[in-house]
């Protein structure tokens, strides 16, 4: 991350093979529609091209790296259209948005991603993991780097925050 700070574009490319295919493959079980995937792919590496700096070097860059595509992927999904344009595609039986793509949409802008946006980033790592991706602790554990008790205590810390953001 210290070099792309430095805009080699070397330590992009090698971060882009690093991250690239376990971020399309996770995004893919969100989202079938490989398009969709691959501009969401695109925007995440420019935010990193970007604004290198915004990953304050807390935790994996991998945990980071996710958190942008779930939300590129989630600003793709967002509908643009107006309800009689999005009914009338319905109609004329086009692909609709997956159920789960909708759920995943009304909780990015809800009063639970308001209260998911206000945890810390080492705890909404874990909820995006587990919850969001359903990721076992372990598996979580594996992608954030951290031991798997660790990853379970930040869950239990992140339901009490989220429980009372939410009363």
């Amino acid at each position: 991350m210290a070099a792309v700070r430095e805009s080699d574009r070397g330590a992009l490319r090698e971060l882009f093979l690093r991250h690239e295919p376990w971020l399309v493959a996770r995004l893919t079980r969100r989202c079938a529609d490989s398009a969709i995937v691959d501009e969401a792919i695109q925007e995440t590496f420019l935010v990193l091209w970007r604004k290198p700096g915004s990953w304050r070097g807390e935790g994996e860059v991998a945990a980071w790296l996710w958190g942008i595509a779930i939300r590129s992927l989630l600003h793709q999904l967002k509908p643009r259209a107006s309800v009689v344009d999005r009914l009338s595609a319905l109609r004329r039986d086009e692909e609709a948005v997956s159920a789960e793509e909708q759920v995943l949409t009304r909780v990015e802008y809800s009063d639970v991603g308001d209260a998911l946006h206000r945890l810390s980033p080492e705890l909404r790592a874990v909820v995006q993991a587990t919850v969001l991706d359903g990721l076992s602790t372990r598996e979580a554990a594996t992608l954030l780097g951290i031991p798997s008790g660790t990853v379970k205590s930040r869950m239990s810390r992140a339901r009490t925050q989220l429980r009372e953001a939410l009363l």
